[in-house]
């Protein structure tokens, strides 16, 4: 798939239209898609990233291959 064309005959597409619906729905995606993930999370989730940041740093943690020693066995 070339997605230069793909964009392409999408703008072409989105320029020749009159139904606003569908110029509101492409306008509401790309918002969307510009959203920041972190936004999204609660801030439960938040705490939990922080927390484990920390234990990170404090070395506190385990190594893929460490974890997957116990499924392998």
């Amino acid at each position: 798939m070339d997605i230069q064309l793909e964009k392409l005959n999408a703008m072409n597409m989105l320029k020749e239209t009159n139904d606003p619906a569908l110029i509101m729905a492409v306008a509401r995606l790309l918002r969307q898609e510009k959203n920041d993930w972190w936004d999204d999370l609660t801030e439960a989730q938040k705490e939990d990233v922080a927390q484990s940041e920390l234990e990170f740093e404090r070395g506190e943690f385990k190594s893929f291959e460490d974890v997957m020693k116990k499924y392998k066995e």
